[in-house]
């Protein structure tokens, strides 16, 4: 019922960009903080990004003046745009969604997408 794909992934050479989509259904988009993860080969899911109900967002510093997260209510939809790609920020991407009213990221996210894979090389 409460649903969340992400595209846009794909082959990318170093330096290059990318834009990822995270697209809901089943709940009303707007009281949702989105959350942007990845999973690099042998590591661990680590957050990337959140975006909060009033707008207020997060990054990790890795990818801070890099990436940027946006949200378009209209559409439900949350993206991730990625700049200056290094062969690091290779993983699966996912997003998630918690009902949440902090000005934080929340901790524990109740819905999750099935990723998509986002390969940096030349």
């Amino acid at each position: 019922q409460l649903q969340l794909v992400e595209s846009g992934g794909g082959l990318v050479q170093p330096g290059g960009s990318r834009r990822l989509s995270c697209a809901t259904s089943g709940f009303t988009f707007d009281y949702y903080t989105i959350g942007w993860f990845r999973q690099a080969p042998g590591k661990e899911r680590e957050g990337v990004s959140c975006i909060g109900r009033s707008g207020n967002t997060w990054y990790k510093d890795s990818v801070k003046g890099r990436f940027t997260i946006s949200r378009d209510n209209a559409k439900n939809t949350v993206y991730l745009q990625m700049s200056s790609l290094k062969p690091e920020d290779t993983g699966i991407y996912y997003c998630a969604a918690r009902y949440y009213s902090g000005r934080d990221c929340p901790s524990v996210y109740d819905y999750w997408g099935p990723g998509t894979q986002v390969t940096v090389s030349s």
